[in-house]
């Protein structure tokens, strides 16, 4: 399970790094910047549910 644990942890931070990239290629274009603000915001919620799972079973 760690290991399904540390491959979901990698992808979602790549997801971020990602959408990161789309926000600022965006630059000024309205819809991109909102649909990109509620990526973040899932994958927020993916780190909150993923990575911290993560971070817990390393540290048993």
């Amino acid at each position: 399970m760690e290991e399904r644990l540390k491959e979901m942890g990698e992808r979602i931070r790549e997801l971020r790094r990602v959408a990161e990239e789309l926000k600022d290629i965006g630059g000024d274009i309205e819809a991109v910047r909102r649909n990109v603000e509620r990526i973040l915001a899932s994958v927020r919620i993916l780190e909150l549910n993923i990575c911290d799972v993560e971070d817990l079973e390393r540290d048993v």
